[in-house]
């Protein structure tokens, strides 16, 4: 009596599972950068929000709010350094834009690239 094959056989298992621990791997590699983003993202919309209506805003108290939340958050990447706070006609922009290099095998590296604008104060309007 002849016997069918029934399953998968352990080739067949390997070539199923390794692609599926690659992208696994590489998502745990990534989760910490990514929390880390949006803590990032999280302090420039708090301190947008805590100096929304205030008129006495400028480029020093807004960086040293910056800063301050940065040091909440235990943020140590990216620095406050890389923060742009500049003037946008009647609104102040808080800018980052940053970029993460990750190990993943041997020499191969995934590079994350992140940016994050809040602006605040009224806008313009044009007649």
């Amino acid at each position: 009596m002849r016997r069918k094959q029934r399953g998968i056989t352990f080739i067949g298992w390997v070539f199923l599972l390794v692609p599926i621990a690659i992208v696994a791997y590489a998502g745990i590699r990534l989760a910490p950068v990514y929390m880390n983003y949006y803590r990032v993202a999280k302090t420039i919309s708090q301190v947008a929000e805590e100096a929304k209506g205030d008129d006495t805003t400028n480029a020093g108290i807004l960086r040293s709010a910056l800063g301050k939340r940065l040091d909440i958050e235990s943020i140590e990447f990216p620095d406050l350094k890389d923060f742009v706070i500049r003037r946008d006609g009647q609104q102040w922009v808080i800018e980052v834009n940053y970029e993460e290099p990750i190990p993943f095998l041997y020499n191969v590296s995934l590079l994350a690239t992140f940016k994050k604008t809040a602006r605040i104060g009224k806008a313009s309007v044009d007649p």
